[in-house]
Parts: C-alpha cells; sequence; structure tokens
C-alpha cells in the first residue's frame, strides 16, 4: 500500500516549515527544501508509530492487529 502525502512549504526568515495536510500533527523544518522535507517525513513517522503504540495498549485480549503495509 502506497499512499502518497503532500507537503505544504513555507519560507520563514532563513527556515524552511512544512506541514502535511493529511496528518495535520506533523510539521518539519529545516534550513534547505530538503532538510525540511525530511523533518517532515520524520515527524510524520514518529507520529504513525506513537499512534500504533497508543492502538495496541487499547487492544483487548480478543482481538489481534495486523499490518497492512
Amino acid at each position: 500500500m502506497n499512499i502518497p502525502l503532500t507537503a505544504e512549504i513555507h519560507r520563514d526568515g532563513g527556515w524552511y516549515v512544512a506541514f502535511c495536510p493529511e496528518v495535520p500533527e506533523a510539521n518539519g523544518q529545516g534550513k534547505t527544501q530538503e532538510a525540511c522535507i525530511e523533518s517532515l517525513r520524520q515527524a510524520i513517522l514518529l507520529l504513525m508509530e506513537d499512534r500504533r503504540e497508543d492502538a495496541r495498549k487499547r487492544l483487548n485480549k480478543q482481538n489481534v492487529l495486523l499490518e497492512l503495509a
């Protein structure tokens, strides 16, 4: 499964700042556009890992989590 995500990038002084409309809780920043995008990617991955951890904590013993991708 490959779902393309988009980044909205703004210049703020000497920094680039990026937000992902599909994952509004994640943002990135960097001195270059490339560094900013990588920062955003890492933020999205950390957020997804955190959400997966939360889901596992809420899981009761009668249910199971299956990886989709």
